[in-house]
């Protein structure tokens, strides 16, 4: 378990961080490439993510019925679905899958 104090300066730090967008927003300056290469950065790692949690469970692969729920998931986002229709598509052709054995 962890300290109550490492949970304090934990706390104080990720405070301290949000606070300094908006206060600094105005008096620091990034080059263009950098403002690119960090806008890029929050990409990469956000598509990473979902990677990770659609392919693996455990440590483990977590089986094509998820996979094919993520990707009938971002195939109706890219569509313009709604985002009920979006998770709903994503749960029905997994959970049929599922159904049907496949794992």
């Amino acid at each position: 378990m962890m300290p109550v104090w490492a949970v304090a300066v934990l706390a104080a730090g990720t405070y301290a961080f949000r606070a300094a967008g908006p206060l600094l927003r105005g008096r620091v300056r990034l080059p263009g490439g950098a403002e690119r290469t960090l806008a890029a950065t929050a990409t990469v790692l956000l598509v990473a993510l979902a990677a990770v949690s659609t392919l693996t469970e455990g440590g483990a692969f977590a089986g094509w019925a998820r996979v094919l729920g993520v990707t009938t998931a971002g195939i109706a986002a890219v569509r313009g679905a709604p985002f009920p229709v979006v998770v709903i598509a994503a749960a029905v052709v997994t959970a049929a899958l599922r159904l049907c054995g496949v794992d």
